[in-house]
């Protein structure tokens, strides 16, 4: 597994110290309740994480620490692509923000709108993050 540093994208304004814990409603697809937190030691993972996140608030990235396992994220990794190359994780435990990272630069409007597209077509399909 990977030693880090880990990176979580979100829309949420944190403090220094702060959990972010599963169980809550997912910022992505149907908004289900997730069964885990996400981290990745990716920056462009993270941004992703940010700005695919719903709702109108800024996006950001913190840097964080787990609190206990995690294990492949399987919706971007061996089961939809060979190995793990956004290096991003889940966990069943929270994840202890750490720090906030201000400076980072976003995908173009060109990257976003296709990606959001992308995940149209899969919602149409039925297609959702697996979260058992």
């Amino acid at each position: 597994m990977d030693f880090g540093p880990f990176f979580h994208g979100t829309k949420a304004d944190l403090w220094i110290g702060d959990l972010l814990e599963p169980g809550f409603r997912s910022n992505y697809g149907s908004q289900q309740k997730a069964n885990f937190v996400y981290l990745s030691t990716t920056m462009d993972a993270a941004i992703w994480g940010a700005e695919l996140a719903a709702g109108d608030a800024p996006e950001r990235i913190y840097r964080v620490e787990p609190t206990g396992a995690f294990e492949n994220d399987p919706n971007l990794t061996d089961k939809k692509f060979p190995g793990n190359p956004t290096r991003s994780y889940r966990s069943r435990y929270p994840l202890r923000v750490v720090e906030e990272v201000t400076v980072w630069e976003g995908h173009s409007e060109e990257q976003l709108r296709q990606m959001r597209e992308h995940l149209e077509e899969l919602k149409r399909q039925g297609i959702e993050a697996i979260n058992e």
